[in-house]
């Protein structure tokens, strides 16, 4: 991640974006939305927790042009939630995000639900169910 997306201006210089920046800013949209559990980052995402880094943009891998940008999203969604209606609003959340803060076009935000998230009282009903 550590292409950089440049934003030149001719009067004063260039601005520079890391691929880092885009994806933290991803992350943090699409945990602000309603029926998102977790960002999930696979084993990698799992020993930087028990290490006790919090890793902002866990879960999300960006690519970052010169002028667009395409982003994929590892999430965790809460049991009983309509994925594709949370899906969407993910999508919404983090192309609007990218988009007002970076000045980059969101060419596509990919959602890849990798689980859902059962609070303990719904596990013990279905514990029960299966006895």
């Amino acid at each position: 991640m550590e292409n950089n997306s440049s934003i030149d201006n001719v009067e004063y210089g260039q601005v520079k974006i890391s691929d880092e920046v885009v994806a933290t800013i991803a992350g943090l949209a699409a945990a602000e939305v309603g029926g998102i559990y977790s960002m999930s980052g696979g084993f990698a995402g799992n020993i930087s927790d028990l290490l006790g880094r919090k890793n902002l943009s866990k879960g999300v891998k960006v690519e970052v042009g010169e002028e667009e940008a395409a982003v994929d999203l590892n999430v965790v969604v809460e049991y009983g939630v309509k994925i594709p209606d949370v899906a969407w609003k993910v999508q919404e959340s983090v192309k609007s995000a990218i988009e007002t803060m970076t000045g980059l076009k969101v060419v596509e935000v990919n959602i890849h639900v990798q689980g859902v998230y059962i609070p303990k009282k719904e596990k013990e009903k279905e514990e029960e169910i299966e006895e």
